[in-house]
């Protein structure tokens, strides 16, 4: 249903969309841009480097992670339903409740959910971004926090199910759900993410 509302801002299929009144900006990397377009250099979060690793994590990561996650939850309407209907009213809560085979089909085919293991996909972008911290850098382009450190945090937390997401996420996850995020939150890579929701983002609870 966001897609009625991010079309008629100016958008695509997708949110966010910020509207300014200097355009309309439809993709997270051109709403972080347009926000570093104000800030002194030394407060943004794209310097140069970071693109390459972005772009490269929205293709690969990004649909990876959410294949996985979505695979698990949506056949467990009872648990998906209370998280997902966050903020929505009352209507849209109905109709998706009544309407959930429809929406589940729907799902399937917008994801390209398959029989497939995307596990393997997942851990080994975690694996490379393991890679480039073990170095000893604060963060993934050194020791700024930066677009590439936002990037990773926001489509990792699809498999690390942080607490201090922007909204309530399950924490008391059946097996083998439960099993699956524990791994992921236990490489070093999704240790780091959890880390940056823990110490950059307030919880839910604190907002």
């Amino acid at each position: 249903m966001h897609r009625l509302a991010a079309r008629r801002a100016g958008g695509g299929n997708t949110v966010p969309v910020l509207v300014t009144d200097d355009g309309v900006f439809a993709q997270s990397e051109w709403i972080v841009r347009y926000a570093d377009a104000h800030l002194p250099p030394e407060l943004r979060l794209f310097t140069g480097e970071e693109t390459e690793l972005c772009r490269w994590l929205d293709a690969g990561l990004g649909p990876d992670a959410r294949r996985l996650i979505y695979k698990h939850m949506l056949p467990r309407k009872q648990l998906m339903l209370p998280f997902n209907n966050q903020g929505v009213p009352a209507w849209e809560a109905r109709a998706l409740s009544g309407m959930y085979p429809v929406a589940v089909r729907w799902a399937r085919r917008e994801l390209s959910l398959t029989d497939s293991d995307d596990a393997p996909l997942v851990f080994a972008a975690f694996d490379a971004i393991a890679e480039r911290l073990s170095d000893g850098r604060r963060h993934l382009c050194g020791d700024r926090f930066t677009a590439a450190d936002l990037t990773f945090a926001c489509l990792a937390a699809a498999v690390v199910v942080p607490p201090e997401y922007g909204v309530r996420l399950p924490q008391d996850l059946p097996e083998p759900v439960a099993r699956e995020v524990r791994a992921f939150r236990e490489h070093p890579a999704g240790a780091y993410a959890l880390k940056l929701f823990r110490e950059l983002r307030r919880s839910p609870a604190a907002a």
